[in-house]
């Protein structure tokens, strides 16, 4: 189940991708719940605007840098509602979820507690080692995705994650967090020098994201055709 930002029709972008109106259940069938829905994706923004001031002051810039106005003001921001079950395979190409990484800046993922969660730490490496991330109560995981590589010009790495599963049922919540639609995202003046040139063209947000999920889509459609 997705919960994206929530854009009123009388608002002049509320029909850009990413934005608009969500679906809710009857409140007579789950009386409350969107006011619970709504509550946890305001405060799990609140937390990512949070760290997005830790991670500019560690790469030299002011607190606000990335919780301004234009970058953060109307951020495309979605929180869903995921279930897992069943047996992963990894010889037979079976997963919860493959490995990936996540396209955005920031993603907190709260879980039931239930292991599955594995990251690789060096993606590059000709061996990749997977390691489980252990379940810490009242403790939420926080990914950094693919848009903070680049800004970062590769300092900050992106997570390389997938799920395994091993019969028990799992539930996660995981909150992505991008720029607004019209931020530029390109490599930072601190993040640069003579030695370090940028190594990532600048683009803005709302083409990147469609062009990653593009991408995964022709993926998956190439994948259905081979089985």
């Amino acid at each position: 189940y997705y919960i994206g930002s929530e854009v009123p029709r009388d608002d002049p972008q509320w029909d850009r991708p990413f934005y608009g109106l969500n679906t809710w259940p009857n409140p007579d069938v789950l009386p409350g719940w969107r006011e619970t829905m709504e509550e946890y994706h305001q405060e799990a923004l609140r937390v990512c605007k949070a760290i997005a001031k830790l991670l500019a002051l560690s790469l030299d810039l002011d607190a606000d840098y990335f919780d301004s106005p234009e970058m953060l003001g109307k951020p495309i921001s979605t929180l869903r509602l995921l279930h897992y079950e069943g047996i992963s395979d990894p010889s037979k190409g079976i997963y919860g979820t493959g490995a990936h990484s996540d396209y955005g800046m920031i993603t907190l993922l709260a879980t039931d507690g239930v292991m599955g969660l594995q990251i690789c730490k060096d993606r590059n490496a000709k061996l990749q080692k997977w390691e489980y991330v252990p379940s810490i109560e009242g403790a939420i995981v926080v990914n950094l995705g693919d848009m903070m590589e680049r800004w970062s010009n590769g300092l900050f790495r992106s997570t390389l994650h997938r799920v395994i599963l091993n019969g028990q049922s799992r539930y996660s919540i995981p909150f992505f967090v991008e720029p607004n639609h019209d931020c530029i995202i390109e490599c930072l003046p601190t993040c640069q020098s003579e030695n370090n040139l940028p190594k990532y063209p600048a683009i803005k947000c709302s083409a990147y994201l469609t062009q990653r999920y593009e991408e995964s889509h022709l993926k998956f459609s190439s994948y259905k055709k081979q089985t």
